[in-house]
C-alpha cells in the first residue's frame, strides 16, 4: 500500500514552481527504507539486464553508462517501490490529475569515471504519447554532485517539440529530418538560459516534465551514479502510435489501443488513487 505524502511537502508553491519551470527538486521525499528497496532493485537489474538494455557510452570510456527500460513487472523491488512510495500522489498534485498511470520505468547507471555526457534533449518526442499532464521522476540512490546532476532549461517544457536524435550518432531515427525544429546549442550559450540543477542525496527526487530540455555530464572517478526514473501520466495523456520504433518500444500496442485513446491498458496500471 502506498505511503501517503507528508503534509506540506508538495504545497501550492511547489506546484506553481513545477508548472512554471518544468522541473523541481523535492528534498527528502523518500524514506531510507524506500531508497534501500530501490537500490536493491537497481543492483538486481544491473546483475541481470533485460533484452531491452543498452550501453550508452562509447568504447574506451573509462566508465560505463548502461540503461534499461520497462522492467517493473519483472523486478519485484521496482514494483514494490513504485507501489509503496508516494510518487503517484506527488504527480497528481503537480499535474492536477485525478488519475495517475505508470507509463514506464528507466534505469540509468553511470559507473565511476564515466565521461559520456547525456546531451540536451526532451523526452516526449521519443515516446508514443500526447498530452501535457505528465511527470518524470529522476531518483538517484547515490549522492550526486552539482557537476554530475541532471540539468534543465527552465520553462522549456512549454515547447515547442524539438527534433529527437540518437545520442551518440545524432541521427533523426524518430520524426523525419526537418519535421521539427532542431535543438538549440545550450552548452555553447549557457548564459542565455536559466539552467536548473541540484546536488542530490539518496531520498531526494527530481520531478520534471517530459518536454523539459535536460542533460547531464559524466561522473567523477570514484563516484558511481545509479538512477531510477519513473515516468507517469495524467488525465489528458493519450496513445499516439508512431510510424517508427519509439524509445521505449511497446510492440503490438497499436493493435490493442487506438490512436487518441486514454492509456487504459494493462501495461499502464493506475497508481493513483491508490488501491486499498
Amino acid at each position: 500500500m502506498a505511503r501517503r505524502l507528508q503534509d506540506g511537502l508538495v504545497d501550492d508553491a511547489v506546484v506553481e514552481t513545477y508548472r512554471a519551470d518544468g522541473a523541481i527538486c523535492l528534498k527528502g521525499l523518500l524514506t531510507p527504507g524506500e531508497v534501500a528497496t530501490l537500490r536493491t532493485g537497481i543492483d538486481a537489474n544491473l546483475a541481470a539486464p533485460s533484452p531491452r538494455a543498452k550501453i550508452a557510452s562509447r568504447p574506451g570510456d573509462p566508465g560505463l553508462f548502461i540503461e534499461d527500460f520497462c522492467c517493473w513487472s519483472e523486478n519485484p523491488h521496482y514494483e514494490r517501490f513504485i507501489r509503496e512510495a508516494p510518487l503517484a500522489e506527488v504527480a497528481a498534485r503537480l499535474t492536477g490529475s485525478r488519475v495517475i498511470r505508470l507509463y514506464h520505468d528507466h534505469m540509468l547507471t553511470k559507473e565511476a569515471g564515466t565521461v559520456q555526457r547525456t546531451p540536451w534533449h526532451q523526452d516526449q518526442p521519443y515516446y508514443n504519447i500526447d498530452g501535457v499532464q505528465n511527470v518524470s521522476f529522476w531518483i538517484p540512490v547515490d549522492p550526486v554532485s552539482r557537476a554530475s546532476t541532471l540539468e534543465f532549461v527552465a520553462g522549456s517544457h512549454r515547447g515547442p517539440w524539438l527534433m529527437p536524435r540518437s545520442f551518440m550518432s545524432n541521427e533523426a531515427k524518430w520524426f523525419p529530418e526537418g519535421s521539427l525544429a532542431d535543438l538549440p546549442d545550450v552548452e555553447a550559450e549557457r548564459s542565455k538560459h536559466r539552467i536548473l540543477g541540484w546536488d542530490v542525496e539518496p531520498g531526494d527526487v527530481v520531478a520534471f516534465h517530459m518536454l523539459a530540455l535536460h542533460a547531464s555530464a559524466g561522473v567523477e572517478p570514484g563516484r558511481r551514479r545509479r538512477v531510477f526514473s519513473l515516468r507517469v501520466t495524467g488525465d489528458d495523456v493519450t496513445h499516439a502510435p508512431r510510424h517508427w520504433v519509439t524509445s521505449p518500444a511497446f510492440p503490438g500496442l497499436e493493435d490493442e489501443l487506438p490512436a487518441g485513446a486514454p492509456l487504459e491498458h494493462r501495461l499502464f496500471p493506475v497508481l493513483w488513487p491508490a488501491a486499498g
